[in-house]
């Protein structure tokens, strides 16, 4: 048995429905649903449970011995998001929490971090599970820091070799795209945010460079397919031992106008942009380049060839957004 939490989610949603089409081990989704479409996003698969977080320690202690592992990808995800006592609730307490269980049980344990816990990336982006190494970045709110949190947590709970689960990855996704992101809002990644766009005929409004170094639309970032990340996921799953904090990215920069001419191309219209200004009170928050390094992932066995960014849109317009039912 695999929990699955965030499972109702965009990632989790895309995890829950390639493991249930493998069918080696029941899955079980611990998320909350609220009163919008999120359900749509795991309706087509057979599931064995769905719990309610506040329900999940005592799922998971009447199922200890079943329990293989807790994929952990719930939490408040929002960026922008200002009540920090929620997010260090969701996002790192009840993470330890979760942690501990594990490693009490003997069951496998993968988190995702973010690759915000870069803060501006003046630090780089070297997925150094090291206390020393993480030490030096700087979050730029209080989302990326809760996540780096936890992982400064674990790093010093493998330091002092104190109680851990046997087989643990952190995973610090970058910027994921993909089937199932619909209901996110303001927080849907560009790719669907341009693809709306340009479906209602509006302008694709992208945002102005205020950094003399990028021009305008050529603000950086490592946009990486939602398939590759699930078959991390499952290759991690998969592996007889693996510990340590890995990034998640496809290892290639592309800028914000590259996004947005893929999604046009895909859906053969022409591009029209509207520039608009950075909010201020994000300019200082704002990060103009992310790119991860893939070596630790590569050096651990992962072979993959990660899908480009006009192969994952393509997919994504054409196989999920263009159909009348978009859901993976």
């Amino acid at each position: 048995m695999i929990v699955v939490t965030g499972g109702a989610g965009f990632i989790g949603s895309n995890v829950v429905a390639a493991l249930a089409a493998k069918g080696d081990s029941e899955v079980v989704i611990c998320d909350v649903f609220g009163n919008n479409d999120k359900w749509l996003n795991v309706a087509k698969h057979e599931v064995a449970g769905v719990i309610l977080p506040p329900d999940l320690m005592d799922f998971l202690n009447s199922k200890s011995f079943q329990m293989e592992a807790i994929i952990h990808l719930g939490a408040v995800t929002d960026t922008t998001e200002t009540d920090v006592d929620l997010i260090l609730h969701n996002n790192f307490k009840f993470s330890l929490t979760l942690w501990d269980w594990c490693a009490r049980n003997k069951a496998t344990f993968i988190y995702a971090s973010s690759a915000a816990t870069y803060g501006d990336g003046s630090q780089g982006f070297e997925d150094s599970d090291s206390a020393s190494v993480l030490s030096r970045l700087r979050p730029l709110n209080p989302y990326g820091w809760s996540k780096h949190l936890f992982d400064r947590r674990v790093a010093r709970i493998m330091g002092g070799r104190l109680p851990a689960p046997e087989k643990w990855a952190g995973l610090k996704f970058f910027n994921v795209f993909g089937p199932n992101e619909y209901h996110k809002g303001r927080m849907s990644s560009v790719a669907l945010q341009v693809h709306n766009s340009i479906l209602t005929g509006e302008p694709v409004r992208l945002f102005r460079s205020h950094n003399p170094d990028y021009e305008d639309g050529g603000q950086m970032r490592d946009f990486i397919y939602v398939e590759d990340c699930v078959a991390a996921i499952e290759w991690i799953l998969d592996q007889d031992a693996m510990t340590g904090l890995y990034n998640l990215g496809t290892g290639e920069a592309r800028s914000f106008l590259d996004m947005a001419s893929a999604v046009a191309d895909a859906m053969g219209e022409e591009l029209t942009v509207d520039w608009i200004d950075t909010p201020a009170d994000l300019r200082d928050k704002y990060q103009y380049f992310t790119e991860a390094k893939m070596d630790r992932l590569r050096e651990a066995g992962f072979s993959r060839t990660f899908t480009s960014l006009e192969d994952g849109v393509k997919r994504y317009v054409q196989q999920f957004l263009s159909k009348p039912d978009p859901y993976r």
